[in-house]
């Protein structure tokens, strides 16, 4: 067992954080019960790239005692819970994941993470997923390829029977890598699942992204103008969670349906050369590059906050800021202020990486308990199931999401209404 991490001697502090999520998960606690009994990943080799909180920990643990040999990286430079990282560390788990990684050290943990030879692969954004694509098609572009080259070799995939990816972000790549017919293994798009998204993307984020701007910042929400870049699940999270605080909401969204869908959910709904001159605090949710760019920052008000909760950091676009600033400086460990030639400041929060992760703690525990349970039952499908699978993105079955929910409600005390024998034919018959 290898690991690297930024000081061993903080275990025990990770170990009372890591008890205190397990606390309040407890449909993964059910499932790492049973695992612990049946062992049905015995013999089983994961690489994961995820973003190594106390709830990432539970998980991984969850996967140990199920009898699988597990390596960890982490899914973002900042993300990483130095406690935590040298708790696993200390619990069996080869990991390599330490707060502020530069880049070139950030894919050599993944690479040194996959270089376990994995059977699955457990992915938060694609990064492990296209190192190993790149390796295997010999796309020699890319940081990623010239370091993956230096730990695997180009026929690592040959022994992955699948993986799982945890992100909207990741799930577009894999959908690109198919489309392409690149993809070399069947991957299971756990964050297409029900208790995934409409929870942890609306619920998860939507309070963890304010929670980390809070934390940077200390600024009052109450009579803002917040702009809100995005209206999927994560958007929408966002957007309400800032109106219950007392903002004043406005979303940019270039999907008709989306933008129509947000207008009648109550909030102003415009372009972001119109938003730029209105907000007081920007918050990315898109998935895409550059959605804040010069012609957007040469607009803004003296003062204004940018965040980015999407899981790369292209959606502000950092390089156009970098270019026009006059100068900057740091104003505490997670804010820059940027001087641009107009004179007026602008905030920069995290280097415009994940705010949630980066400034904040992540997602609460009780969400991730579901997503993480989806991540747990996914790994099980695909064993029973990858002989049969394609090349191909697929979604875990209903019966899964149904399982999870159940499993949380009972844990919630929450008792829900049963169908009678009636009243289920009723519902599948066609005559009335």
């Amino acid at each position: 067992m290898e690991y690297k991490v930024k000081d061993i001697s903080l275990a025990p502090k990770g170990k009372l954080m890591v008890e205190w999520a397990e606390q309040h998960m407890p449909v993964l606690r059910h499932i790492r019960q049973k695992y612990s009994e049946e062992k049905p990943l015995k013999g089983i080799k994961i690489a994961a790239c995820m973003h190594v909180t106390k709830e990432t920990a539970v998980l991984m643990l969850t996967l140990r005692d199920a009898g699988a040999e597990v390596a960890l990286s982490a899914s973002n430079p900042l993300s990483t819970q130095d406690p935590v990282a040298a708790y696993l560390a200390t619990e069996g788990i080869s990991i390599f994941a330490w707060r502020g990684m530069k880049e070139d050290e950030y894919f050599e943990a993944i690479a040194r993470a996959a270089s376990i030879g994995p059977n699955i692969t457990m992915d938060d954004g694609g990064d492990l997923t296209v190192m190993i694509h790149k390796l295997a098609h010999g796309i020699t572009e890319g940081i990623d390829y010239r370091i993956g080259k230096e730990f695997l070799s180009s026929d690592i995939a040959k022994g992955i029977y699948g993986g799982t990816e945890e992100t909207t972000t990741g799930v577009i790549r894999l959908k690109a890598l198919e489309k392409d017919g690149k993809l070399l293994y069947p991957v299971i798009a756990v964050n297409d699942s029900k208790t995934k998204y409409m929870f942890d993307n609306r619920y998860g984020t939507g309070q963890s992204s304010l929670d980390g701007i809070l934390r940077a910042t200390n600024v009052l929400f109450a009579g803002k103008n917040v702009v809100v870049a995005g209206y999927g699940w994560v958007g929408r999270g966002i957007a309400w969670r800032a109106k219950g605080l007392g903002a004043r909401v406005l979303v940019v969204e270039p999907d008709p349906i989306k933008a129509l869908e947000a207008y009648y959910d109550g909030f102003y709904v415009s372009d972001m050369s119109t938003a730029a001159e209105w907000g007081d605090v920007f918050i990315t949710a898109t998935g895409n590059r550059d959605v804040i760019r010069t012609e957007h920052f040469l607009k803004m008000k003296s003062g204004a906050i940018l965040a980015n909760a999407g899981h790369f950091n292209v959606e502000i676009s950092v390089a156009d800021l970098e270019k026009i600033a006059v100068s900057k400086r740091k104003i505490n460990e997670n804010v820059e202020e940027y001087l641009l030639p107009n004179n007026k400041k602008l905030y920069l929060i995290a280097e415009g990486r994940l705010v949630n992760l980066a400034a904040a703690e992540g997602h609460p525990s009780e969400v991730m308990d579901l997503s993480f349970g989806n991540q747990a039952l996914a790994v099980k499908t695909l064993l029973k199931k990858h002989v049969s699978l394609r090349p191909k993105v697929y979604r875990l079955p209903g019966s899964i999401d149904r399982k999870i929910a159940y499993i949380k409600l009972k844990a919630l005390g929450v008792k829900i209404e049963k169908l009678t024998p009636e009243q289920k034919k009723y519902l599948e018959s066609w005559s009335g």
